[in-house]
């Protein structure tokens, strides 16, 4: 069967749990004691769970400019298209961790619901900024990890090469790794850009994760800094 191919206008917002962020990027434990940045994470639950858990994280996103009742109206707003394309889609998606799209729809609203539940308070205390990338309001080395999820690659078509390696290299900028999930497309192909990317960035490896909504889409690219000390002493050895 032929279906018709996934395709947004823009890019929609749309929360995921914070439990998915732990499987996309592969995140250990530790990772709470590290300072991280969250590039593009809109409504998702990853903030306001992790800091909850004792976390330190920052996350940037345009829709951050605009008011709590906005962002509510902007979801409600793509909330159905989005559950629409994913069921005109169906056989393009795993469906042990939903069970179906009813259940996709709950988990990913009850994560929105997180997210607005906290997003007054974190954007006082600095956990949400509105920023996007290719330019990040931060200084040098300021992250320990930086993670981009459903943004770079996923939207190949609304995004070019170029702006990948900007957004990547502000990325390693700020932070001294950088994991983007997925890198596959809206309609889970390989990202038309992962090869050059991956040939402009000499320390980046694709790592097979834990999680697989997208058919395909099980791997993140990470990406180290030139110069961090866990590569010199990879050369060492």
């Amino acid at each position: 069967k032929n279906r018709m191919p996934i395709h947004y206008e823009n890019i929609v917002p749309w929360g995921r749990a914070y439990i998915e962020y732990v499987n996309m990027f592969d995140l250990k434990p530790d990772f709470l004691s590290k300072k991280v940045l969250g590039c593009g994470d809109g409504p998702a639950a990853f903030n306001s769970v992790g800091n909850a858990f004792g976390g330190n994280i920052t996350s940037i996103d345009p829709i951050f400019s605009l008011t709590k009742k906005e962002i509510e109206k902007r979801i409600d707003q793509t909330f159905g298209e989005v559950i629409d394309q994913t069921k005109a889609n169906m056989d393009k998606f795993n469906w042990e961790m939903f069970g179906n799209v009813e259940g996709l729809g709950k988990i990913r609203m009850k994560s929105m619901l997180q997210f607005l539940s906290d997003f007054e308070q974190g954007l006082e205390e600095g956990r949400y900024i509105a920023a996007e990338l290719p330019k990040l309001p931060f200084e040098d080395n300021s992250f320990d990890l930086a993670l981009c999820s459903h943004f770079l690659f996923l939207y190949s078509e609304h995004l070019d090469l170029d702006f990948h390696i900007k957004a990547i290299s502000e990325m390693l900028r700020v932070a001294s790794e950088v994991r983007i999930f997925p890198v596959v497309d809206l309609n889970a192909n390989r990202s038309i850009h992962l090869d050059a990317v991956m040939k402009m960035f000499p320390n980046s490896e694709l790592v097979k994760v834990n999680y697989e909504f997208q058919k395909g889409g099980n791997q993140m690219l990470r990406i180290k800094h030139e110069d961090s000390k866990t590569q010199i002493e990879i050369r060492k050895e």
